[in-house]
């Protein structure tokens, strides 16, 4: 066995050096649709919101001092630290686990993934306080369901467990699995539980902190349940296997296709009844982790679901597959601190993010003029389009055209927020996302707080050329007249990535006010 200081040495080395890269990339790259969405929860904070629990805006608030510090890298600083601390933590429940080397192999895993070092741990998404949560809930089972004793000790970190879990179901509601997965394991491996008062009292707890979410609802007819509800209610089309396939491949390169081969490897040495980690961690780990993996895939069978909603799971996945690295190098005569596979995944992992990165930036890869469609767009263009916007408002106001108080109008939650953030802040400008609630999101609130449109007024309404919408279609019948005023070409290069069609709206027939 490795040394123990040794090891804990060249971790805090690769926490150090994974940070610093998050950090940069964080302050390098625009916000995407989501997360200057959920900027917005920061800007107009509430007890819960349509889509999320209120956790993703509570910590931008908290990171960037109530948005004082109002910019890309502030904005994602909640998910750079997250991502640093989750590392030690994942370390701290390998370790406890089964040993040191395990925790050191699931920090490395942990980093090489894409979930884990992007989607949670850079970019600024609910994602990010929950995988904090999430993994402090399974130290915590870790060290109290397995005692069939129920010491003392076992039964505070059971109480622990019931603030964890609370505050993961605050930053998002699939976090109810961990409420499932722990009364599965009580049922089936340790019935004791149910005699105790601190499983109802940490129950009570995990409810009592999710309780303004509950609130929330109640006083918004249950609309985010229901939302959720329908996006994975089946669609009448029959079994998609397109969806499917798509889910399934997410999930692999999500979690690093080497990282996903390991985890598949470990899975297999528990079926032949390989032992690698003790079997009360190995049934909570599976009970835990197996129906938030599995269900995800069933229900992309009958409609769209987004990979990185099983990424959880991977969590105890990663532990399995660190358990299975350590085993299978302990019966080496020489124990590899970086064994091969993880070398490759962690090589895989840097290669495709550093490309990524500065793909979003500076397109070296002409995707677009092969046809191949660029999801890093999204990541790009913003700052250009407020700062040339800026430029058509400023004539205007000098012309008497339009008065500079005249807000942007737009269809639906994306581009609501993005144009918010790059363009309308600046200009100190109100969006309004004028629309039905299912398109128009958190904005049906927010239209409220800006307060009515009054009869007579003006706007702006950008048209996005990846994203058009006329707005005569739109908005024609509200406003007396709709003219065409200029179009900004979006670069990055020498490429046009993106055009964005500026029309004026002239007197508005009938105030409208939000209720």
């Amino acid at each position: 066995m490795p040394d123990e200081k040794k090891i804990q040495r060249i971790l805090w080395i690769i926490i150090l050096i994974s940070t610093l890269i998050r950090a940069f990339i964080g302050g390098f790259i625009e916000l995407g649709n989501d997360e200057v969405y959920y900027w917005t929860y920061a800007k107009f904070p509430d007890l819960s919101h349509f889509d999320h629990p209120p956790m993703i805006g509570l910590i931008i608030q908290i990171f960037t001092l109530n948005l004082h510090f109002d910019n890309e890298f502030f904005i994602r600083l909640a998910a750079i630290f997250i991502g640093s601390v989750n590392t030690w933590l994942i370390f701290l429940t390998g370790r406890n686990i089964r040993d040191t080397l395990t925790g050191f192999y699931a920090a490395l895993l942990y980093t090489a993934s894409f979930y884990c070092f992007i989607i949670s741990g850079t970019f600024i998404l609910p994602d990010s306080p929950q995988v904090l949560f999430w993994l402090l809930s399974l130290y915590l089972l870790g060290r109290s369901l397995p005692d069939t004793k129920l010491s003392g000790k076992s039964r505070k970190y059971l109480l622990l467990e019931g603030v964890t879990i609370g505050l993961a179901l605050l930053s998002k509601y699939h976090s109810i699995f961990l409420i499932f997965g722990t009364f599965l394991y009580m049922l089936f491996y340790n019935r004791k539980w149910f005699l105790a008062r601190e499983t109802w009292l940490a129950l009570l707890i995990a409810l009592l902190i999710f309780s303004p979410v509950i609130l929330w609802n109640f006083n918004n007819h249950f609309i985010s349940f229901t939302f959720h509800g329908e996006r994975i209610e089946p669609m009448a089309r029959g079994i998609r296997w397109d969806y499917f396939v798509s889910e399934v491949i997410g999930q692999f390169f999500y979690n690093n296709p080497v990282n996903f081969i390991i985890i598949v490897f470990a899975m297999i040495a528990l079926i032949r009844g390989q032992k690698i980690l003790d079997k009360e961690y190995i049934r909570l780990i599976l009970l835990i982790s197996l129906p938030l993996a599995l269900i995800f895939p069933v229900f992309s069978l009958f409609r769209p679901t987004l990979p990185h909603w099983t990424g959880p799971a991977y969590l105890g996945f990663i532990l399995l597959a660190a358990a299975y690295l350590r085993e299978i190098s302990m019966n080496r005569p020489v124990v590899r601190i970086f064994p091969v596979p993880v070398r490759i995944a962690l090589v895989f992992m840097l290669t495709i993010v550093i490309a990524g990165t500065f793909q979003i930036k500076y397109g070296w890869i002409p995707l677009q003029r092969s046809g191949i469609e660029d999801p890093g767009r999204q990541l790009y263009g913003w700052k250009q389009l407020g700062e040339k916007f800026s430029l058509t408002v400023k004539k205007d106001e000098e012309r008497g055209i339009l008065a500079g108080s005249s807000p942007i109008l737009t269809f639906r939650w994306f581009p609501a927020a993005n144009f918010d953030y790059y363009v309308a802040r600046p200009l100190h400008k109100n969006v309004y996302a004028l629309g039905e609630l299912e398109r128009i999101h958190k904005y049906y609130w927010i239209d409220r707080i800006r307060g009515p449109l009054q009869k007579g007024s003006d706007a702006y309404y950008l048209a996005l050329s990846d994203d058009y919408q006329d707005p005569a279609g739109l908005y024609g019948t509200l406003f007396d007249s709709i003219r065409s005023a200029d179009t900004i070409k979006i670069c990055r290069g020498k490429e046009i990535i993106r055009q964005a069609y500026i029309f004026r709206l002239f007197g508005l027939k009938k105030g409208i006010r939000f209720e």
